[in-house]
């Protein structure tokens, strides 16, 4: 690797781009039982013998991106929204519809039905979080293994990064490292009918302890089509000051004002999150 970017060695596929825009459907699969037998990337569903409602929860969303956007905030737009169950990488029950909108380096967080009494509709997200750039692929490692998953025509990439410093402390999603403080982040393709390779899922760790109990998350795309997004969908938030909204407090929430036992359970037995990474201490 030089600097963030990997060299691709002899025989490995060339970097896959995104298009310049595109927008999918999506299956996601909150995976808490089995996942270190049955690691990411899934052809489709996990994999018997793992069975759904018992080792895995299924939800739905979709993702919208736009490369050629371009606002007082940066460049690149990009939704992702979350119907019935949020992203899971928090540690608080993800039982509520939400929408991440990112309009250049700025990320806004939108909380729909069923968002916990504590949590506000709108709020600041990240002031420096920009859509992933077409060529953000440059930045894993490809991994023979995860590709394997995939199928005929699969690529993998992915890396499992320690929590306490940063680094990366493996290539590819097996062995699960999830009881080692790690952080799995992984991006699949797929070779369609034409030739072209697509993307196919984006997998990665989730909070591994109840709640969220998501230990291996992966978004399998459906119906990928390298079309226009509506400009509407960002419009929720264009023209708002960031600075007027609060911050978010997905990684840090708020003590509940009930259940101080549980909570107190919850609080002598933590796990990393996303937003520890590089600074986790035990």
């Amino acid at each position: 690797m030089q600097g963030c970017e990997y060299q691709r060695s002899v025989g490995e596929p060339a970097n896959p781009i995104w298009p310049e825009y595109w927008q999918s459907d999506w299956t996601m699969y909150r995976v808490y039982s089995g996942y270190d037998k049955f690691p990411p990337p899934y052809a489709g569903k996990p994999p018997a013998p793992l069975k759904d409602g018992v080792d895995y929860q299924t939800s739905h969303g979709a993702t919208f991106y736009d490369s050629s956007w371009r606002g007082k905030s940066g460049e690149g737009a990009m939704v992702e929204r979350y119907d019935d169950y949020c992203l899971p990488i928090f540690p608080i029950d993800n039982h509520y519809s939400c929408k991440f909108i990112s309009l250049g380096d700025v990320a806004y967080f939108v909380a729909g039905e069923g968002r916990p009494s504590w949590m506000p509709r709108l709020c600041l997200f990240s002031p420096l979080n920009h859509p992933p750039r077409r060529d953000f692929v440059k930045h894993l490692p490809y991994s023979a293994a995860d590709s394997e998953r995939i199928g005929k025509g699969g690529q993998a990439y992915s890396f499992w990064i320690s929590a306490a410093n940063g680094y990366v402390i493996q290539v590819g999603a097996s062995p699960d490292r999830t009881a080692d403080g790690g952080i799995l982040f992984g991006y699949g393709f797929d070779t369609d009918k034409t030739g072209k390779i697509m993307p196919q899922s984006f997998y990665f760790s989730g909070y591994p302890l109840d709640p969220a109990n998501a230990p291996i998350v992966s978004q399998n795309y459906v119906g990928f089509s390298p079309t226009q997004p509506s400009q509407d969908l960002w419009s929720e938030v264009a023209g708002i000051d960031p600075t007027t909204l609060p911050a978010c407090q997905l990684f840090n929430p708020p003590a509940p004002k009930e259940g101080a036992e549980k909570l107190g359970k919850a609080m002598r037995k933590r796990a990393p999150t996303w937003g520890d990474i590089g600074r986790w201490k035990q």
